[in-house]
């Protein structure tokens, strides 16, 4: 029987995230160029060194049994650090980063984002860059995960790990909106929240995969609407499909227009002070994030990070 650590290199791991991702040994083969079976042969070594089943063979598909799914949640972990290696001997080299992946999360103004990508491009860096779509933990997560170099929008319970620096980015107020043809929208202020557990409240999903995810301002035994972005949660609330919560910029101008109407409730504002974050390391950072360090630094750039929404949802 081999040694578990002969056996556990990056093209295992490899195999096993296409395997679980693709759902059948046949269709992981074709996509790594192999025989189905010298991957079938690969996982039993795989098995056989470890001591453990990692496939259910009563199914017709690749199910991973709870030995597997654990490998697989910590092998991505491994693939990821080792990724993580490689660019950090790539930017002691040349200083500039191979790479900068960029978390950041849904509430932060997408128009604010894309004008510090432009000006980052206007240098003509080496980096190549990759931004990530978070939501509450799943930002977070991002970045210890070694995910992400940067996280924008990171929440406040989030920012006493040693290993991480954060700085305040500035504060998100979140208030309740509902269209003019919502029962709601009628009822006089300030609604309690008896009343508002009766109307279905709409939410966007925590992007947490590892972490256990948050859930902010929906009532016990609320019927709730999840999902996948900002934009499609504001769209919801201007078709009248529920009540929720956004940041102020992002409703204002359709308050404005009487397209959305805003309520108070009996409870105080949801205010919420959100930070960047990025990890600590024994080597100063790379010359692109430094860039992105320094552009962060500016109060106006924070201000246009929370406030500038008009014209680009995501």
């Amino acid at each position: 029987m081999s040694h578990p650590a002969h056996v556990l290199t990056p093209d295992a791991l490899l195999m096993m995230v296409t395997i679980e991702r693709t759902g059948s040994f046949a269709a992981a083969a074709r996509e790594l160029g192999k025989v189905p079976s010298a991957l079938t042969y690969s996982v039993r070594q795989l098995e056989d060194a470890l001591d453990v089943l990692l496939f259910d063979r009563s199914s017709r598909q690749a199910r991973l049994t709870a030995a597997g799914d654990e490998l697989l949640r910590e092998g991505r972990l491994l693939l990821q650090q080792m990724d993580a290696v490689a660019n950090r001997v790539k930017r002691v080299a040349s200083g500039w980063e191979a790479e900068l992946t960029v978390a950041v999360d849904k509430a932060i103004a997408p128009h604010a984002v894309f004008d510090l990508m432009e000006a980052f491009y206007a240098l003509k860096p080496p980096t190549r860059l990759r931004m990530r779509s978070e939501v509450m933990t799943g930002t977070w997560e991002a970045l210890v995960s070694g995910q992400a170099d940067l996280a924008i929008g990171v929440a406040a319970e989030r920012v006493n790990s040693t290993d991480v620096r954060c700085e305040l980015l500035g504060e998100h107020e979140f208030v309740l909106t509902v269209a003019p043809h919502h029962p709601l929208a009628t009822v006089p202020n300030p609604l309690s929240a008896a009343l508002l557990a009766q109307h279905r409240i709409i939410a966007v999903a925590d992007t947490a995969r590892g972490l256990t995810p948050m859930t902010v301002g929906i009532l016990p035994g609320q019927d709730v609407l999840t999902l996948p972005s900002m934009g499609a949660k504001l769209e919801a609330l201007l078709r009248g499909l529920g009540c929720g919560y956004l940041p102020e910029p992002m409703v204002r101008p359709h308050i404005a227009s009487g397209r959305l109407v805003r309520k108070e409730v009996d409870a105080p504002p949801r205010v919420v002070r959100t930070h960047y974050a990025w990890r600590q390391g024994v080597m100063p950072p790379g010359m692109a994030l430094t860039w992105w360090l320094h552009q962060l630094d500016s109060a106006t750039t924070r201000r246009a990070l929370l406030d500038l929404h008009e014209g680009l949802l995501l």
